[in-house]
C-alpha cells in the first residue's frame, strides 16, 4: 500500500514541477523581452544625446586646431 501512496505522491511532485518549470520559462522569456526593449530605448536615447562627439571618434576625424575649415571641391 505505500507503494501506490509513494507512486502517486511522485506524480503528483512530477506535475508540480512541470508545471513551475513552464510558468519559470515564461517569466524568464517575459523579463528577456521587457530588459531588451529598455536596452533599445537607453541606446536610442544615448544615440541622440551623444551621438555628435561619439561619431566623431568612431571615423577617426580630427580638428586641426588653428586652421580653418576649407571647402573641397
Amino acid at each position: 500500500m505505500g507503494s501506490i501512496f509513494s507512486a502517486i505522491g511522485r506524480g503528483i511532485n512530477s506535475v508540480i514541477s512541470a508545471i513551475a518549470h513552464v510558468f519559470m520559462a515564461i517569466v524568464s522569456a517575459v523579463t528577456t523581452v521587457i530588459v531588451t526593449i529598455f536596452d533599445f530605448i537607453a541606446d536610442i536615447l544615448c544615440c541622440r544625446c551623444f551621438g555628435s562627439r561619439r561619431a566623431g571618434r568612431r571615423s577617426g576625424r580630427r580638428r586641426s586646431r588653428g586652421t580653418s575649415r576649407r571647402a573641397v571641391y
